[in-house]
């Protein structure tokens, strides 16, 4: 027993640890390699999408803030002498609410300079005594006006092309939505592009307030379309390219183009029902789908990414 104890088993532990270790070994540094040849099962393709019918609404929402109209100064149309300035400094008046009297001598006769509109008097140029003529600037009105200016991103200009006059405008915690008119687009020296309209009168509005115009750009029903990533162009005329299905490059076909709601597009010319066309532009980045992961409690972290 003793035997055993101080030479047997200590001897059988050694022999096991050391087959053990020469394992780890062959694993870590001398692993099986076995040779594979692996055959493509299939090749990249473009996407390819069917010409169908559908409907097709254009229609763009704006975000923007109401601002007052600018000021402009008011030029006299009488010779004479002022007699009277009814108005002081920075006064808000009515529209035909006097503001000066100017004592015309040919014919003689006292007239009462009248306000063209609502708004504040400013820069007031009379005084009592002084001698005016046509011309001359007597002073400066803000008028009581307000106006809606709304951002939009210049790659959008072509969709407001032939926008309507007229848009919805919304504002949060205001009044209904109301009707604004004399819908046009500006565009700055720098490229900054934005929509004005103006707000109705009747309208109770600040300056500064926060609001969104919704203008409706068009609509067809039970018309041609096709995705926009499909069309090289797409203000009035494009480029698809045709995929005849046999594998072969494709053909490049011009059409022509109508309502496009950023996503699909309706095509008036050059295209059947039916036709199959590339879902994307030769040279288009598709995007890829984004993958969105918890990255610790309430943090959010999407990833994305773009395959040719």
């Amino acid at each position: 027993m003793i035997v055993w104890r101080r030479w047997i088993f200590p001897l059988l532990l050694v022999i096991v640890f050391g087959a053990c270790a020469a394992a780890l070994v062959k694993i870590a540094f001398f692993p099986d390699r076995a040779e594979s040849i692996v055959s493509p099962e299939a090749g990249i393709t473009d996407p390819v999408v069917a010409v169908e019918r559908g409907s097709v609404v254009n229609a763009l929402s704006l975000s923007g803030n109401v601002a007052r109209d600018d000021k402009y100064g008011v030029r006299s149309e009488l010779n004479g002498t002022v007699t009277a300035v009814h108005v002081g400094e920075g006064a808000t008046v009515a529209a035909g609410q006097a503001l000066f009297t100017v004592r015309q001598e040919d014919p003689r006769a006292d007239i009462d300079v009248l306000a063209p509109e609502s708004g504040d008097v400013s820069e007031i140029a009379l005084v009592k005594g002084q001698a005016v003529s046509v011309g001359t600037e007597s002073y400066t009105l803000t008028p009581a006006r307000y106006h809606l200016l709304a951002t939009v991103e210049p790659v959008q200009l072509y969709r407001l092309v032939n926008a309507p006059t007229e848009g919805t405008v919304t504002i949060a915690g205001g009044p209904a939505p109301f009707v604004c008119t004399g819908v046009g687009v500006q565009v700055s020296a720098e490229g900054t592009a934005s929509v004005r309209c103006a707000i109705p009168v009747d309208q109770t509005v600040f300056a500064g307030l926060p609001a969104t115009m919704d203008l409706a750009l068009g609509q067809v029903e039970d018309a041609l379309v096709i995705p926009v990533t499909a069309v090289q162009g797409g203000a009035g005329t494009g480029n698809v390219w045709i995929d005849a299905g046999d594998g072969g490059e494709p053909e490049e076909r011009a059409v022509k183009l109508g309502v496009n709601d950023g996503v699909m597009v309706e095509v008036t010319e050059g295209l059947e029902e039916g036709d199959s066309i590339r879902q994307f532009v030769p040279g288009f980045v598709a995007p890829v789908e984004e993958f969105c992961y918890e990255v610790s409690p309430g943090v959010e972290q999407c990833d994305s990414g773009m395959n040719w």
